[in-house]
């Protein structure tokens, strides 16, 4: 019964570290080569768990930011950078340390030029990125996107005012840029309200699960999120752009790249998609 009880603990550790950072259950399974060692040196339980603990961290971390860039360079892959670079940040480090942070090098072009022309439109402006797709596979799911899984899309925060000082500000009222939503006003269209009666759950579900407590201290900064949208779909690589209907009408955005992504996804006036052609 003990040993069913662990497998059945490493398959589930298997399947949540993979879910979420892709190499994170092949990195847990090659840990399992340490454990012979450190049960020869240590008797003490604690001792021993913490030690495995710390292995495997140690093998994820060197995996992650030494073996991983350059064998998905190879494959067509490059992270996108931890810290501000040429304008353009994480929203939150664990976009880059979860491996969620991978994209073609066009992309990756794209996103720099984004950050680039945003700052010297807006001067001190850092664009934040939010999720893109895994460093290797092709249809490899990054959850809970239904298609971030070739290197092609990668998401955008909107840019936010400080509700406080009026300033314009590079922080966001999400920690993850996602599920805080800039709602349609009694006289725009509400596509969330249409895809739930429709039956689609999932449309808003993500607003249900993060808290909006924070919210009140921004606003939502349409002139430079229009700016950021008018300069992603200038980029003749550019293939398309998802943005929640009543935002394409606000912010009276013209151009054909942006579609509906259907009832089937989430909502997004919470974030800016973007997708290579």
């Amino acid at each position: 019964m003990a040993k069913a009880l662990k497998l059945i603990a490493i398959i589930l550790i298997f399947g949540i570290l993979t879910i979420l950072t892709q190499i994170g259950g092949v990195v847990y399974l090659l840990s399992f080569f340490t454990h012979a060692i450190i049960k020869k040196k240590f008797v003490n339980r604690y001792a021993i768990f913490v030690i495995k603990t710390t292995t495997f961290l140690v093998l994820y971390i060197t995996c992650t930011f030494l073996i991983v860039p350059p064998l998905a360079k190879l494959l067509g892959r490059v992270p996108l950078p931890m810290t501000s670079t040429n304008s353009l940040q994480p929203l939150n480090i664990l976009t880059c340390i979860f491996n969620r942070n991978y994209v073609r090098p066009q992309l990756k072009d794209v996103a720099f030029n984004a950050g680039r022309q945003m700052n010297e439109r807006y001067p001190g402006t850092v664009i934040n990125y939010l999720d893109a797709s895994f460093p290797f596979i092709n249809r490899f799911p990054l959850f809970p996107h239904l298609s971030h899984n070739d290197g092609k899309k990668l998401d955008f925060a909107f840019c936010y005012i400080d509700s406080k000082t009026s300033q314009s500000t590079n922080s966001t009222p999400s920690p993850i840029g996602y599920g805080v939503s800039e709602m349609p006003r009694p006289d725009e269209i509400n596509t969330a309200a249409l895809c739930s009666q429709q039956g689609y759950w999932q449309y808003s579900m993500v607003i249900k699960i993060v808290p909006q407590k924070n919210k009140a201290n921004f606003l939502f900064d349409s002139m430079r999120t229009k700016k950021l949208v008018e300069i992603l779909a200038s980029e003749k690589s550019v293939g398309k752009i998802f943005i929640e209907p009543h935002l394409k009408a606000r912010l009276n955005l013209t151009t054909s790249k942006i579609r509906f992504h259907g009832c089937r996804a989430v909502r997004h006036d919470d974030h800016i998609h973007v997708q290579l052609i």
